[in-house]
């Protein structure tokens, strides 16, 4: 992996990309080209930072990307490349200072390589956490099993009672996402719906659960990212383990969860 041209801080952001990329390979999360992950990587760059790169791609993009350095995954190309070939199949672009456009710094090495087509999509969920939490500098969208399974569930159409569940499942779950899961009704991939939809879920939960399609999460950086997804599904996979044993689980009762969001001023 050639880092040696990126600040170091941004060359750990990447490794941290990479690892992330197999765990979702490994949990069978991500097939094919499913799944995309962006990063805002402009907090990592100085001002002296002169960007280089290839040549300028003319695209209008939003005025408020103006100036930002952004990773992001290639379009067609498959998550687990970036285990072994990040280079690849991902790139780090420059938007330039009118936003009308941008040039790939790092990464994009593949032929005839070009950004994930939800760039837009990812462009938005990043101007909005400029916005309301700056502290969260990636996104995450991947196909996790269980939460998908969920989504096709008539608990799917009550909220309140698909987080409920979820949450009793064990303390972890209640803790670790603690704004819990919007569910986000189906839309067709790219769409300018589905953008929004995701964009809305970010102002009270923590994930977007894309009806019959998959998950998407935001969060400091990518690794946090993960976990949500990771016990989302963890509540999700134990849950629907307990309808197939024939039985509907007890979980934590309303004291119970009481005492751990109080415990950790949830």
């Amino acid at each position: 992996m050639n880092l040696s041209t990126l600040p170091d801080k941004v060359a750990k952001e990447i490794n941290k990309i990479s690892k992330v990329a197999s765990y979702l390979w490994q949990r069978e999360w991500v097939e094919r080209n499913g799944g995309n992950i962006s990063m805002n990587l402009t907090p990592f760059f100085s001002d002296s930072d002169e960007p280089k790169g290839s040549s300028f791609i003319s695209q209008e993009l939003p005025k408020e990307a103006a100036g930002l350095y952004i990773f992001v995954t290639g379009a067609g190309c498959y998550i687990r490349s970036l285990i072994d070939d990040i280079e690849a199949a991902s790139c780090i672009l420059y938007i330039n200072k009118d936003a009308s456009g941008y040039s790939i710094i790092w990464g994009g090495d593949a032929e005839g390589f070009r950004p994930t087509s939800e760039l837009a999509s990812h462009l938005e969920i990043h101007l909005f956490n400029k916005i309301n939490n700056p502290e969260n500098l990636a996104v995450l969208h991947a196909h996790p099993i269980e939460l998908i399974i969920m989504s096709h569930h008539p608990i799917f159409k009550d909220e309140e009672k698909l987080n409920h569940s979820i949450w009793k499942m064990c303390p972890e779950v209640r803790v670790y996402v603690p704004k819990g899961i919007n569910c986000t009704p189906y839309s067709i991939t790219q769409s300018d719906d589905l953008a929004k939809a995701t964009t809305h879920a970010f102002t009270y939960r923590d994930i977007a659960l894309w009806e019959k399609h998959g998950a998407t999460t935001t969060a400091p950086d990518v690794m946090q990212a993960w976990d949500f997804l990771d016990v989302a599904n963890k509540g999700a996979k134990l849950l629907l383990n307990s309808w197939a044993a024939g039985f509907e689980p007890e979980g934590l009762s309303k004291e119970q969860l009481h005492g751990l969001e109080q415990l950790f001023k949830l």
